[in-house]
């Protein structure tokens, strides 16, 4: 009888660790193969940022760091920092801006750490000129966890050619 009690206690408790196991082994495919830990209101959030045409506001969404991000104009910057005073120069001309990620953002989680992003945004600015700059760019970021936020790492807006 004891014999039978103790070959039914390493039956359960194998059937226990093996349960632990295949449990975190689906836990960990989750966290890497799962949704991002931001959507397209994320990504809205950014660009209404960007509507106050003061660089120094989106830094919190910006890695610090050597990082290529490239812009409409003049076109890459390689930090956070280079980036800020190119975009401020370029926002001096414009009075308003309103930006609008469209339907077809896409967010593609890249593990527990990266994920990416790609999107056309609508552009509805006026000129300090009194012009009204009316276009849809793309726009491709790449975004890395640190410090409990998702930060761009990368990025890429250009406008088609006409």
């Amino acid at each position: 009888m004891r014999t039978h009690r103790q070959s039914l206690c390493i039956v359960l408790v194998c059937i226990l660790v093996f349960s632990l196991a295949a449990s975190a082994r689906t836990a960990r495919k989750r966290r890497s193969t799962g949704a991002p830990a931001f959507d397209k209101a994320y990504l809205q959030t950014i660009w209404n940022g960007w509507e106050r045409l003061d660089p120094s506001k989106q830094a919190q969404f910006y890695a610090k760091g050597t990082h290529t991000f490239f812009d409409v104009a003049p076109l890459k910057y390689t930090s956070w920092s280079e980036y800020q005073a190119g975009v401020t120069e370029e926002l001096a001309d414009y009075k308003s801006a309103k930006f609008t990620v469209n339907n077809d953002a896409e967010i593609h989680p890249c593990g527990p750490e990266y994920a990416w992003a790609a999107a056309t945004v609508k552009q509805d600015a006026v000129m300090k000129s009194g012009r009204h700059d009316l276009v849809t760019f793309r726009w491709t970021a790449v975004f890395q966890h640190q410090g409990g936020k998702w930060l761009m790492v990368h990025e890429h807006v250009s406008t088609p050619q006409p």
